[in-house]
């Protein structure tokens, strides 16, 4: 048994308030797995435990020029109305909030560092925050792992993404410290280590490719199928939140077309869309009928997972673009979930690399015609053999504890 410690600094370790948090967990457990001693700072503000984990929640300084600097502005946009947040950030870079929990970060590992073998770095969303905070550490960087889950700033999302942040020349300074400063880099994906090294090439040299891991659940048999779902049914499984680069619109579309191709399917087929989809309700509240239906809103981690495992088909949905390097967190649930996965993704992308070039169900998000194809290819498959597989041990190895035990042993 391996007795080397591990400190992982997590933003989050609560599963429910992103996809980030869900594989920063899943990590996390499959290091303890592995036989790592695993001690998590995070910064969630809440008491979480994890089974073989020693978990401290970091609290926030109060009592500082940032803590009072960010809630004076806090005060002062509720009582005018004005939005000031974008001009500071053109000076300083980021919030006064994000420098306070920055430091508020860096006093919790300075008190719980002990003289762990490898420090880790999880964060989620665009923050980074555990990043900037080892930053102020040097004595440990010859120990830091910077995992870079989303390329940052945001500035270099491939398209259709084209948000450029207030203060971006800072967050670019920031990262290129990043990249300079930490032994070593981890991505999810290689093409996400390959696009982040086109900017910062250090990444390239320090860079290591740890998937998203899946997140086991234990309480699969306790919990009841939800009344929308009949998994008896031919069953196409859509579950994430759909941002506005991501249309459902093409796999709506095509899947009306393979109901007007099948219509003998009607009454044994449904569309599920399950999660937030705030730039397309109106649409999807146009669609809604007795064959599509969306959740119109988060559904709890739990149902989704045993959702997921009792579906038909899953679709993992990418934006309309030229390339997408990232690894959605949705993709180890899929591959554990074992049934066939259409995909609809660019020519270049992370999932489709792992997929494989001869994988049978991948089309373009927006190609409706070639949604429905796939869609009525796994229908027929389905009426004759109703336990539809993925079946791709391969796969299962790279998300689990084989791949991420020989990666993290390369290291230490």
């Amino acid at each position: 048994m391996n007795t080397k410690k591990i400190l992982v600094i997590s933003e989050s370790i609560n599963i429910e308030d992103s996809s980030a948090s869900k594989v920063n967990v899943a990590l996390i457990l499959n290091l303890v797995k592995i036989g790592y001693k695993v001690k998590v700072l995070h910064y969630t503000r809440k008491n979480i435990q994890l089974e073989g984990v020693e978990c401290i929640s970091m609290p926030e300084i109060k009592f500082s020029i940032n803590y009072v600097l960010s809630r004076t502005q806090r005060v002062f946009q509720r009582l005018t109305k004005i939005n000031i947040s974008k001009p500071l950030e053109n000076i300083f870079g980021h919030s006064f909030t994000f420098f306070n929990d920055s430091k508020s970060i860096a006093k919790s590992v300075g008190k719980h560092y002990n003289n762990e073998y490898l420090v880790i770095t999880l964060s989620k969303g665009a923050s980074f925050r555990p990043h900037h905070a080892m930053l102020s550490l040097p004595k440990l960087h010859s120990k830091w792992m910077a995992y870079v889950h989303d390329p940052y700033p945001f500035h270099y999302y491939p398209r259709p993404y084209n948000w450029v942040e207030s203060g971006y020349q800072f967050k670019e300074d920031f990262f290129r410290k990043v990249s300079k400063k930490a032994k070593y880099s981890g991505f999810p994906s290689l093409l996400l280590k390959e696009w982040m090294g086109s900017y910062f090439p250090d990444f390239l040299e320090t860079g290591v490719v740890i998937p998203h891991q899946n997140l086991e659940s234990n309480n699969n048999d306790s919990i009841k199928l939800p009344s929308y779902l009949d998994p008896l049914k031919f069953n196409v499984l859509h579950a994430g939140n759909l941002m506005k680069q991501r249309s459902p619109i093409g796999l709506v579309e095509g899947y009306r077309l393979f109901l007007e191709n099948f219509p003998e399917v009607k009454d044994s087929s449904k569309l599920l869309l399950l999660g937030n989809a705030g730039y397309h309700q109106e649409y999807l509240n146009n669609q809604m009928n007795k064959n599509i239906y969306w959740s119109q809103g988060n559904v709890a981690y739990s149902i989704v997972d045993v959702v997921q495992r009792n579906a038909t088909v899953n679709v993992i949905l990418e934006s309309k673009s030229e390339i997408s390097p990232f690894l959605p967190g949705k993709f180890p649930n899929c591959v554990v979930a074992n049934k066939p996965i259409l995909l609809l993704s660019p020519y270049y992308s992370e999932t489709k690399r792992l997929l494989g070039k001869d994988y049978g169900f991948i089309t373009e998000v927006d190609d409706v015609q070639g949604i429905c194809n796939k869609i009525s290819i796994l229908y027929q498959q389905w009426k004759v053999n109703q336990n539809l597989k993925l079946d791709r041990p391969d796969l299962q190895e790279y998300i689990g504890v084989p791949y991420l035990q020989k990666t993290i042993e390369g290291i230490i």
